[in-house]
């Protein structure tokens, strides 16, 4: 397949070697897990369970509402303890509601619907009901609800269903280490999506600087003649989807647009091992493969963690810490979100937790810009990070969003280089924030404006119908008058 290059980008320093040769091992089950509503973009889900009630494996706890939404399952059997706000993992630390609970040792799976020995007799619509159901969503960090993605083809052409192996992000290697131990899953995965999606082709995108898992995934599609794997350059963030779409197909998705509008819907390996898992198995996403690394950490690993347990567990189970870490990393170093403790829990977009010392966080005091054009020249998205940042400073939020500053991905490619240790990718993330924030307001207040009218309007008309009903009522009154005051004047 021919590829084409890439806008802009960088080449930061790896570090996978600390976690790449590692193989996937399991987390002890932790004594309690804490598992938020919220782990997915959409509406939080809504808690279907009471404190004090039994639970088994795969258990619905809180089921997902509206359109875009994912339900939660119970990661292992065991008790519900507490229903409560624990802090969420993200940078701000706020609370989010969170079911606790408490497992009793057995990891008893519930009651499963059938196995499906051949998916591809199903619909696509059948597909998907078993997807949402399951609870899976974007496992490369996104979180999308996959249904929802996976009902694309409804509403396109879509001719090429794309696999997301580049795992373009230093440090990580959960999904090279997928791809190594589980090739044969992610290949029927993606079948299956393909054929909810109506998609003829799959093509598996994978960095050069995985060989092995090229060989392994390769090897599993060998097979199927409408599955192409494919090696593309290492250069982050290749893993982005709009970017590895447009190497593959060489064109590029117009801003506020989705890949489906170019035939293309994409997916990360994960996701396609755990729609395997669901469609073949009925079983829910209960667990995660993640990369715990960084230097201060005693001991590397890719850990299959369950839902819910805590970071802290995880860090214990690679041996600790051996040094103070600068930073605590939900993610990789470049797109990750720093954690306010190790007391939060594992979620199902948590793809790694890092632990950097001083030396790999690599803070260093801010200085002046010099005007160099790093940050345009190496920007993926052909922005110009130097202007945005600019207006931002000067609170001119319209102005920057007038140049693109909402077209950004966040992927800090531009902080990364900046020779001036300027936090840019900061300044456009507080940017996106207070825009989204004043775009939601303008809708509350357009809803009320229009609830107003409504309301005025109702109001109008149910008074136009009482004096219509007076009027008919005096009519009729003055009509059955006239005859009586005939028969008096007789």
């Amino acid at each position: 397949m021919r590829l084409f290059p890439i806008r802009g980008g960088i080449h930061p320093k790896y570090r996978k070697e600390l976690t790449s040769e590692q193989p996937i091992v399991a987390l002890p089950m932790p004594a309690r897990l804490y598992l938020p509503l919220q782990q997915h973009i959409g509406a939080p889900a809504e808690p279907v369970v009471s404190v004090g009630q039994k639970v088994r494996k795969g258990d619905l706890l809180a089921r997902g509402q509206g359109a875009v939404s994912a339900p939660t399952h119970a990661s292992t059997s065991g008790v519900v303890v507490e229903i409560t706000t624990v802090t969420a993992p993200h940078p701000s630390g706020l609370p989010q509601l969170t079911i606790i609970l408490e497992p009793d040792g057995k990891d008893e799976w519930t009651d499963l619907p059938d196995p499906i020995e051949d998916p591809f007799s199903l619909s696509g619509d059948a597909i998907r009901e078993r997807v949402a159901s399951s609870g899976i969503v974007g496992l490369g960090g996104a979180t999308f609800p996959a249904a929802v993605k996976l009902n694309l083809g409804s509403q396109q052409k879509i001719e090429t269903l794309l696999i997301n192996g580049a795992e373009c992000e230093p440090y990580l290697t959960c999904d090279d280490r997928l791809m190594r131990e589980y090739a044969a899953e992610i290949v029927d995965g993606a079948r299956i999506m393909a054929h909810a999606l109506g998609a003829p082709g799959i093509v598996i995108a994978i960095e050069r600087n995985k060989p092995q898992a090229l060989e392994a995934m390769r090897a599993a599609a060998a097979g199927f003649d409408a599955i192409e794997v494919i090696d593309v350059p290492v250069q982050y963030p290749m893993g982005s989807e709009r970017h590895l779409t447009q190497a593959i197909t060489g064109r590029e998705t117009p801003a506020k647009k989705l890949t489906a509008e170019l035939g293309v819907v994409v997916h990360n390996v994960g996701t396609a091992r755990a729609v395997h898992q669901s469609v073949r198995f009925g079983r829910p996403l209960t667990r995660r493969v993640v990369t715990v690394s960084g230097g201060a950490v005693a001991q590397g690993k890719n850990i299959e963690v369950p839902l819910g347990a805590m970071v802290s567990e995880l860090i214990a189970f690679c041996g600790g810490l051996r040094e103070e870490p600068r930073r605590i990393v939900n993610g990789g170093p470049m797109m990750g979100q720093p954690l306010p403790s190790l007391e939060v829990p594992v979620v199902k977009g948590t793809s790694g937790i890092l632990a950097l010392t001083v030396a790999e966080a690599n803070e260093r005091p801010t200085q002046p810009c010099i005007r160099c054009g790093g940050c345009v020249t190496i920007c993926p998205c052909g922005l110009v990070p130097v202007e945005m940042a600019a207006f931002i400073r000067k609170d001119n939020l319209d102005a920057a969003a007038g140049i693109g500053v909402t077209d950004c991905f966040s992927c800090g490619s531009c902080s990364y280089i900046c020779p001036s240790h300027i936090p840019l990718v900061q300044y456009f993330n507080y940017a996106k924030g207070e825009l989204a924030a004043r775009d939601r307001e303008r809708r509350r207040l357009d809803r009320v404006k229009t609830l107003s009218e409504t309301r005025v309007e109702r109001l109008e008309r149910q008074a136009q119908a009482k004096r219509e009903a007076a009027a008919a009522a005096a009519a009729a009154r003055k009509a059955a008058s006239v005859p009586s005051e005939n028969k008096a004047s007789q």
